[in-house]
């Protein structure tokens, strides 16, 4: 086992996973469920977003290149769906007081915004392809990498289950404030893969 390279993949996958930036976006989507629902949201979402990253590990680059869609053009549509996504935490309209009874449904939840596109975020699944790229005809590397992000996912999953304690502690109001925050590094983030994309494709320097 190359250990430098798993190394290399386990900290990739940690910043596009970014298990703490999870964190507020969790506080923010949950603070209106009981202590119930929020365990089981975050399970669910773990589960939908170990789901997605394996189908992008093992089919990701056969489906871009069936529908004949590039690395760039996924990435930007991606920076597009994640900044949408920023706007509505900027703006307040993903809190639980703005949503309608049948949208507080712990599993709706649980697949969006935590799973997609908080956790298997854009940027994941680019990792999840690009990763794999060099060992798309080899089994096992893809195994070692798909057992890479699980840990991740794993100290995902075990940050937000100790995250119900915060709830009490920094209410609605704190969950707002955290909420738009996080909303603009998103947003930031969003914009970034975006131009990355771009810069790529016109053969520009690194943004």
């Amino acid at each position: 086992m190359n250990w430098s390279e798993r190394i290399q993949e386990f900290v990739t996958l940690w910043v596009v996973i970014d298990p703490l930036g999870t964190l507020p976006v969790f506080l923010a989507v949950t603070a209106g469920l009981n202590a119930a629902d929020r365990n089981k949201a975050a399970l669910l979402s773990v589960l939908v977003s170990f789901g997605v990253l394996v189908f992008f590990a093992m089919a990701g680059h056969w489906l871009l290149r069936s529908m004949d869609v590039s690395i760039e053009s996924f990435q930007i549509a991606g920076g597009i769906v994640l900044f949408l996504f920023a706007l509505s935490m900027i703006h307040g309209t993903s809190h639980m007081d703005a949503r309608a009874p049948a949208e507080q449904n712990p599993v709706e939840i649980a697949i969006y915004p935590l799973a997609i596109p908080s956790i298997a975020s854009p940027g994941a699944m680019l990792a999840a392809v690009v990763l794999t790229d060099n060992a798309r005809h080899d089994f096992p590397e893809r195994a070692m990498t798909i057992v890479t992000f699980s840990i991740v996912l794993l100290v995902t999953l075990a940050i937000m289950l100790a995250a119900g304690r915060l709830v009490h502690l920094i209410g609605r109001g704190g969950a707002s404030i955290i909420s738009r925050v996080m909303g603009m590094i998103l947003a930031a983030l969003a914009v970034d893969l975006v131009l990355s994309a771009a810069a790529e494709w016109l053969h520009l320097p690194p943004i």
